[in-house]
């Protein structure tokens, strides 16, 4: 049974988990990983989403103020072992609602190319894709979507 820890970034299960996400992302990206390492802080998120299999810390997620009415989705991962199996899924939809009672009325996000599965996750879940914003303009690798929540 999957179980959602609504908590913040000070909970050592998603430090832990965004390690490996980190060590995952340096992977994919390679040298282009520390231009966005520098925008990946995870000191004082409020908003973090924990998942948890059998007691196990399988995925997680979390979100930042962005403009007055949205949200920044951030650090989305899933252990791999545990993919395909509806994680990220539950862990984005409590995001989501969480910002909705929170009075936010988007979310926004951004990953990138090299993350297909990612990409496919936001858009079944009904993100549109959106200029890039930010430090992400002009940034080749990254993809920039949003939704309405």
């Amino acid at each position: 049974m999957l179980r959602l820890l609504r908590t913040d970034s000070d909970n050592a299960d998603f430090r832990a988990l965004v390690r490996l996400l980190d060590q995952d992302l340096q992977v994919r990206d390679g040298a282009e990983h520390g231009f966005y390492a520098q925008f990946n802080k995870v000191d004082a998120i409020r908003h973090v989403v924990v998942a948890y299999q059998d007691d196990e810390p399988v995925g997680c997620g979390a979100f930042k103020p962005f403009e007055a009415d949205s949200v920044e989705i951030k650090r989305m991962f899933v252990q791999p072992v545990h993919r395909g199996r509806g994680v990220a899924q539950a862990v984005l939809t409590e995001l989501e609602g969480w910002a909705r009672e929170l009075g936010y009325a988007g979310c926004v996000l951004e990953t990138g190319k090299k993350q297909p599965e990612a990409i496919r996750l936001y858009q079944k879940s009904g993100y549109q894709f959106i200029p890039n914003y930010g430090q992400y303009i002009g940034v080749d690798n990254s993809v920039c979507m949003q939704k309405a929540v």
